[in-house]
């Protein structure tokens, strides 16, 4: 085993993935140093000594050997915690599981992303404990456009910024149109303005101080819409998880 930097991190496991017969690769997203991935010899073994701490949705205090280039590995776990009510619900392990894969996305593997690392154990901890999950990721769809480098102007009008007026969105513009400009954009999305109002506060919504969040289905399905819109024309990006959680909508899961 090269020797990297040893190191306690806090981590929050993304996914694991089989390599070769016995071993695992363990991918994290760490507090101190950003997205690493792990190897973790002999983690398919039935008698292996750190299972807990790579089940999936576990995070924690770990201990690891950390290489600047190229694997990591995990030494010693310190303290472990798991989303147990996620684990075990079809629907909030999905959101999720979604969530995690925008983030694995949106960052480039090896980046400190501390605030990004506490605004997911936050989020994650909302689903676990109730709150909405298809909203908690709304709020984490919205916010991580500008990673993405789509940044879209939610304060006031992209022309004349004005904050006064009735607002819709255009893809053209990059954000919102007020009234008195909608005739700039043609194809503008002729959003209502429930619509609008919840797009403007997930993109500056503190997670962290969320303490109730109630959409209504018909606006919930609206955002849906634009949001897909915008991933889909702007991000270009469509994770596995996105896809399964489309076939639970499907079926009202």
């Amino acid at each position: 085993m090269a020797t990297g930097d040893r190191a306690d991190f806090n981590g929050i496991l993304l996914y694991t993935k089989d390599y070769r017969e016995r071993d695992l690769l363990v991918k994290f997203l760490t507090r101190e140093f950003g997205k690493k991935m792990f190897l973790v010899r002999g983690a398919k073994r039935p008698k292996f000594k750190m299972r807990a701490a790579i089940l999936p949705f576990t995070y924690g205090l770990y201990g690891g050997d950390i290489q600047s280039n190229g694997l990591s590995y995990i030494i010693n776990d310190k303290r472990l915690d798991h989303f147990q009510a996620m684990a075990e619900d079809i629907a909030k392990n999905a959101y999720a599981t979604y969530i995690m894969s925008l983030i694995d996305l949106a960052f480039q593997d090896g980046e400190p992303i501390p605030a990004w690392y506490d605004k997911l154990l936050v989020g994650l901890n909302l689903i676990n404990e109730g709150f909405d999950a298809e909203i908690i990721a709304n709020i984490f769809e919205i916010q991580l456009l500008k990673p993405f480098g789509v940044a879209p102007n939610w304060v006031d009008c992209a022309i004349c910024h004005r904050r006064d007026l009735p607002f819709d969105y255009s893809e053209t513009y990059g954000g919102l149109l007020c009234q008195n400009h909608w005739d700039k954009d043609p194809y503008r999305l002729h959003l209502d303005p429930r619509t609008i109002y919840y797009l403007r506060l997930f993109s500056v919504v503190d997670l962290s101080k969320l303490t109730h969040i109630k959409v209504n289905d018909t606006t919930k399905k609206t955002l849906r819409q634009v949001i897909d819109q915008i991933y889909v024309r702007s991000v270009g990006v469509t994770p596995k998880s996105k896809r399964f959680i489309d076939q639970l909508g499907k079926f009202k899961i």
